[in-house]
């Protein structure tokens, strides 16, 4: 079984190393060419899409949002590469209505798709730990389920589409919930609490979360490379409320989080881990999340 796989970005990179770990076959191409190069001693480096896809089994796309994919792979018309039977599965996150578009088109080339949008990040992609949402036929799914496993624990949804749909939910909780993890570390260390011993409580009652855990400690370390960028968060935000807008919905709460993070990036922040949110809290009230040692040194 052979495997195409286009994009080999922050997600990408650590996603081929797991499946060439498993023993898979696999041809690459990424738009900047030097990033495929890196596995030129285990895997086929292609010059051009079309010359990944060609003899693939299975083509697995990773790109930034539903336009790249657009470009890279049907505005370029680089999908009639595809051969009869193959299995697309897209893994970026796109609108669902985009991804219905791509089912169709792959359908009309004899091939079969699933979109597979994944959550988990880049520590999620390096562990093999990644939560991997899949729209589509059942059967495509259970083909898929070898690849899926090398990369995490993989869900059936439903249709087309519905993959994109669960990870647009997704998307929604996490960007909340980083707000509210940092608008609660940031009350707390004002008010003089250590935010670290804040955050080790909070991990032990109904607050805890996986977003407190990681990217609480991420805030108070102002540690924000980034595992998923702020840009990224904005495009799936904007995706999510245009979404909701097309089934007639009102989400107060993500045209909220939206605001904060347009704010971000337009801030000069777009690139950093998408946690940095509280770095918007913070110039809006004029004040820094403050650490244990200068809560001991200060006294407050």
């Amino acid at each position: 079984m052979r495997i195409a796989f286009i994009g080999i970005g922050l997600m990408g990179r650590p996603m081929v190393t797991r499946l060439l770990d498993a023993g898979f076959d696999m041809n690459l191409w990424n738009r900047s060419p030097e990033k495929s190069a890196l596995f030129s001693e285990r895997a086929a480096i292609a010059d051009q899409p079309t010359t990944a896809l060609k003899n693939a089994d299975i083509v697995i796309t990773m790109l930034e949002n539903g336009d790249v994919v657009d470009e890279v792979i049907f505005k370029s018309n680089a999908f009639q590469a595809i051969k009869p039977g193959a299995l697309f599965i897209d893994m970026s996150s796109i609108p669902p209505a985009v991804a219905r578009n791509h089912g169709q088109i792959i359908k009309s080339q004899g091939a079969s798709y699933l979109d597979a949008p994944v959550s988990g990040g880049t520590i999620g992609a390096e562990g093999g730990t990644l939560s991997v949402m899949v729209g589509g036929l059942k059967p495509d799914f259970t083909q898929a389920l070898p690849v899926f496993s090398a990369l995490g624990s993989a869900t059936y949804i439903g249709d087309v589409g519905c993959g994109q749909l669960c990870k647009l939910a997704n998307q929604a909780i996490v960007g909340i919930t980083i707000g509210a993890v940092s608008e609660a570390l940031l009350l707390a260390s004002e008010g003089g609490a250590d935010p670290q011993a804040v955050r080790t409580a909070l991990g032990g009652g109904f607050a805890a979360s996986r977003i407190l855990e990681l990217h609480g400690q991420r805030m108070i370390d102002r540690n924000f490379e980034p595992g998923a960028t702020s840009r990224v968060q904005l495009k799936d935000l904007r995706t999510i409320l245009d979404e909701a807008r097309a089934e007639n919905l009102s989400l107060p709460l993500s045209q909220r989080c939206y605001e904060s993070y347009l704010s971000l990036v337009s801030n000069g922040h777009e690139n950093i881990d998408h946690s940095g949110l509280l770095l918007e809290l913070e110039q809006l009230n004029n004040t820094q999340l403050k650490s244990s040692k200068t809560i001991s040194d200060t006294g407050i």
